[in-house]
């Protein structure tokens, strides 16, 4: 796989392992902060590995936010009390499942933090290299960053920015309103973008690193969260015109292990096939709990009737996404009938479907220790995770085009017309809106976010979820507009803060 993924583990007898509690710790777990640290090129490199060492965290990108976009309305979850209190948004941010988000976003920012502020001290004669390490740096911050700023703050707050000079200063106020947040995600962003290669020029030993297109998509994405729509259509634009990527010919083909690197990528948690305990376990988390006597899945995330139901009658997204009962499967390696006979679901299947998107590396024969994790209490696989791929980006741009009066059809009918789906004309954000909820079912572009920034999230959670057998899951639940557009801040980091965080308002 890549030296990332394989150097993390040797990583550990050059840092410094201290508990982190605090989101704002002068030392987190793992931070390379000995004095006689931040001398050389290796601790350069090992400074900026250690970043990506929480990516395969199972709280992280395992599960972790996924636990919040469960409220979205294409999910039901295996019954359990915080999945329940999620769902109807009656949490207080004290929930087991979530609540170390907060904490490890920030001990990743503070990694980052170390190398901007150390790295550029060092002598380092080959001056690309010293560049993109700093580079990866400002990238990684602001993608941590803007996964808490869109979450957890609003017009009436943002979230602290650590002092980035000062690690010493820990009780740092949260931001006036998210814009100042968005303002330096951006910030970072560019600076990361005019310091790191394209993804072309690495080696595979260093795939999976930051690089120039990753940023500019990101700047996209924060801009259309920020809602600065012009911007967002420049930076989607940037990305589209840069010729470093497309749109592969199929979609099933997106979610196979050989197309972890495809013109498609974007960013990713990635993995290894020579180490399944580094990489994302989301493929065995949505896996039939207990996967039929197989393999140790999860069960913990299945589609709802109302996404199922979303797609259009030829849409390939469809059997590409979602098993439903009959459907043919590979699974260690033989044919299988989804909900049928020794493949029937179990009891803790809340819908009746399953995520087809991550089961390739279960469908081969004796996967176990070559494409999947031996160990099943973590399921990690060899097929890298999407976090944000080409797709998103040309999405991304048809609704900031939108958003401006402009016409969108070039950028839906590339989505539609890859799906097998026919042209359109005059598309509206109706339109839009159906392409990125089947185009991103069961991934991390957040499904629970689009409907909250859209002003659909009251409307659309007042209405019942149903099993594929038309029985009611979930009743109609209450969307309170104005509290429940952000999650409440973990208590225990207000307790630990000396004031530097309140709780959003409402919770």
């Amino acid at each position: 796989m890549n030296n990332i993924v394989k150097n993390i583990t040797l990583l550990a007898s050059l840092l410094i392992a201290t508990s982190c509690s605090n989101m704002l710790d002068v030392e987190p777990q793992g931070a390379p902060t000995s004095g006689s640290f931040w001398k050389t090129e290796a601790d350069a490199i090992a400074g900026v590995n250690a970043v990506y060492d929480l990516y395969s965290d199972d709280d992280m990108y395992g599960r972790g936010f996924f636990w919040l976009n469960n409220a979205s309305d294409d999910i039901g979850t295996k019954p359990r009390a915080n999945a329940e209190k999620i769902k109807n948004f009656l949490v207080n941010g004290s929930e087991s499942d979530t609540k170390s988000i907060w904490a490890k976003h920030y001990q990743v920012m503070k990694r980052c933090n170390d190398v901007i502020r150390n790295v550029p001290k060092i002598i380092i004669t080959d001056e690309v290299l010293k560049n993109r390490l700093i580079g990866e740096a400002y990238f990684n911050h602001a993608v941590m960053h803007l996964e808490l700023a869109y979450r957890y703050g609003d017009d009436r707050a943002g979230i602290p920015i650590q002092d980035r000079e000062n690690p010493e200063n820990i009780y740092v106020i949260r931001t006036k309103n998210v814009g100042e947040n968005y303002a330096y995600i951006v910030a970072d962003l560019a600076k990361a973008a005019e310091l790191l290669p394209y993804f072309s020029e690495y080696t595979s030993a260093d795939y999976g690193r930051a690089h120039k297109t990753a940023a500019w998509a990101y700047m996209a994405r924060t801009y259309l969260y920020a809602k600065d729509w012009s911007n967002a259509e420049k930076y989607a634009d940037m990305v589209i015109n840069s010729g470093k990527h497309g749109l592969l010919t199929e979609f099933e083909d997106v979610f196979k292990i050989a197309n972890n690197w495809s013109k498609e990528y974007i960013w990713s948690v990635s993995s290894s096939a020579s180490n399944t305990s580094k990489g994302c376990i989301f493929p065995g988390v949505l896996l039939e709990d207990k996967g039929w006597g197989l393999y140790n899945g999860w069960g913990n995330f299945y589609p709802t009737k109302e996404l199922f139901d979303t797609y259009q009658e030829g849409d390939k997204r469809l059997p590409a996404t979602i098993l439903k009962t009959g459907d043919k499967f590979m699974y260690f390696g033989e044919e299988r009938t989804f909900n049928v006979g020794s493949f029937t679901v179990g009891s803790s299947n809340r819908t009746g479907y399953q995520f087809k998107k991550y089961m390739e590396p279960f469908g081969y024969a004796n996967p176990v220790g070559t494409y999947v994790n031996p160990n099943g209490d973590k399921p990690s696989t060899t097929l890298n995770v999407p976090l944000l791929r080409y797709a998103d980006v040309i999405l991304i741009k048809a609704e900031a085009r939108l958003m401006q009066n402009k016409d969108a059809d070039t950028e839906i009918n590339m989505i539609r017309n890859r799906a097998g789906l026919a042209s359109i004309s005059n598309a509206t954000m109706i339109d839009l809106k159906r392409e990125r909820r089947c185009e991103f079912a069961g991934e991390w572009t957040d499904r629970h976010w689009d409907l909250v920034r859209w002003g659909d999230a009251e409307a659309t959670y007042a209405k019942p979820l149903h099993h594929a057998d038309g029985h009611v899951i979930y009743e109609g639940r209450t969307f309170k507009p104005t509290v429940h557009h952000v999650w409440p801040i973990p208590p225990d980091e207000i307790a630990v803060s000396k004031g530097a965080l309140w709780q959003n308002e409402g919770y």
